[in-house]
């Protein structure tokens, strides 16, 4: 059995790129709880707006907040209404916490639920620490199949999983992703894994389009080339760029549906071009029972995760990860506990 400390290492937020390492207590499992010691965590790019803005549209960090909400480790302890033979099993997090009662909880759509706890979103804890607390259910076994970074990088494969659940992706569609960055080149093997046949990412940088090419997609530069000419069936964004969302409407086959991931804001819509061609337009906002999807597409091999990480680093360095989130060489950046910290970064490896 695991020897469990009384404190444990955390970085901390206190306000706008302001990071601090702070001792705090090990949290103890209430009776539907299990205590996980973190092995991996990816870094999002909600971290980082935290980091550089210290808000996301009415979250604000407003008092000291743990961040980092894409996990994988070991159950080391349960609460007293968990079996203790999980003990010891390697998981993954859904990093969420909705309160299971409301009128969205018991129709199945948790992911809107109104008193919704997530990780890293204030006033709520996340990851960038040695251990984490989350409910039994939503802590998933994972097979030795599954390393430690791609069970924690099943938690923006389930966004991708959303977006063409949402879109309702099917054999033989065509589909349109905007945006060669993380979620996109998820997206496009997810669209693939559900039967799409042409699957074509458009970025405006060449580096980001030879990426999502080393994963199969067929990409495009948007700049120099026409995406009206595809009419996908299925359009995600994933870029949060207005003239990257006009452009996939305007792509979008009559009856095609509209899926929009990306964090874009206020964007000007032709509804003429909704209404005359009945395009659905929706989005997405976190995810539902995708777990299972996730640990199923990855061990058919029909998802590849391990080569996204490109970056790893020890907790010490979360400043620096948080700092190169989102440049031309970076898919996915891990941070490491502590006591497996790394000072080199890995090598990317195409699949």
């Amino acid at each position: 059995m695991t020897e469990i400390p009384s404190t444990m290492t955390a970085s901390v937020l206190r306000g706008v790129k302001d990071l601090v390492l702070e001792e705090r207590p090990v949290p103890v499992p209430a009776a539907d709880e299990v205590l996980i010691e973190v092995a991996s965590v990816g870094v999002c790019g909600s971290d980082v707006h935290y980091y550089e803005h210290g808000r996301i549209g009415p979250y604000v960090v407003d008092s000291p907040l743990i961040l980092g909400h894409e996990v994988s480790g070991r159950i080391v302890a349960v609460g007293a209404d968990v079996d203790p033979s999980r003990i010891g099993r390697r998981v993954a997090v859904e990093p969420q916490r909705p309160c299971r009662r409301c009128d969205f909880c018991r129709a199945g759509d948790y992911n809107l639920c109104p008193q919704m706890e997530f990780y890293a979103t204030p006033p709520i804890d996340g990851a960038f620490c040695d251990y984490v607390l989350i409910q039994d259910d939503f802590a998933y076994d994972v097979p030795d199949s599954i390393s430690d970074h791609a069970a924690a990088l099943m938690e923006p494969l389930s966004v991708g999983i959303a977006a063409a659940q949402k879109g309702g992706i099917k054999v033989g569609d065509t589909v349109l992703i905007a945006g060669g960055g993380p979620i996109g080149i998820i997206a496009a093997q997810v669209a693939k894994a559900f039967g799409a046949v042409d699957v074509v990412v458009a970025d405006i940088n060449p580096a980001r389009r030879e990426l999502a090419a080393s994963y199969g997609a067929r990409v495009v530069d948007p700049a120099a080339e026409s995406t009206v000419e595809l009419e996908a069936n299925v359009f995600i964004d994933a870029s949060g760029a207005t003239p990257a969302i006009v452009n996939g409407i305007r792509s979008t086959r009559a009856g095609g549906t509209v899926v929009l991931v990306g964090s874009a804001d206020e964007f000007p819509l032709s509804v003429p071009d909704v209404a005359m061609r009945e395009l659905n337009v929706t989005g997405i906002f976190r995810y539902t029972g995708t777990w299972p999807i996730a640990r199923a597409l990855l061990e058919s091999g029909q998802v590849e995760l391990d080569s996204l990480v490109t970056h790893v680093y020890g907790i010490e360095q979360v400043e620096e990860a948080l700092s190169g989130e989102g440049s031309v060489d970076s898919l996915k950046r891990i941070v490491l506990p502590r006591v497996r910290r790394v000072d080199e970064p890995e090598v990317r490896k195409a699949p």
